[in-house]
């Protein structure tokens, strides 16, 4: 995590950094979030973290199906021409194993796509026309119990 020292500000561009912290530096994530924003990834407003391969959230997703989510929201957006209006729809509770139905069902499938560009085209070409479904605000955590490797409020 060695930082990189220059006259202006750290990432000018404002890009969407990506990263690859290692194991150690993933079990400091606080720590590793202030790495980091030295870099200029808080100057995009967003930034990606790959963890480390050895890193897994949890052994096994069995036990998750009947996990309620309370309020999921249907994300409706209109418009054209880059100019969008985007309101939120409250829908009924459902389970984990019934979004996951809906998640790939034909509607919600992720589309088949040559490379990532491809495919946020196609998001933002069919936004408009199929409405994303998400479960936003949902207490708890689907990680094990026992993984207590992102040591910030999910602990």
């Amino acid at each position: 995590m060695a930082a990189v020292i220059s006259d202006g500000p750290p990432n000018p561009s404002c890009k969407i950094m990506i990263f690859r912290p290692s194991m150690d530096e993933f079990r400091e994530f606080n720590k590793y979030l202030v790495y980091m924003e030295s870099q200029g990834a808080h100057r995009a407003g967003v930034a990606k973290v790959i963890p480390p391969k050895e890193w897994k959230p949890r052994k096994h997703y069995n036990d998750i199906e009947d996990l309620v989510i309370p309020a999921p929201i249907k994300q409706m957006v209109t418009g054209q021409s880059g100019l969008f209006t985007q309101y939120n729809v409250q829908k009924k509770p459902m389970t984990v194993k019934e979004f996951k139905q809906l998640a790939n069902s034909d509607k919600y499938r992720t589309p088949r796509y040559i490379d990532y560009e491809d495919l946020e085209r196609k998001y933002w070409k069919n936004l408009t026309f199929v409405a994303p479904i998400y479960g936003a605000d949902i207490n708890g955590s689907i990680y094990d119990e026992k993984t207590n490797y992102l040591k910030t409020v999910q602990r």
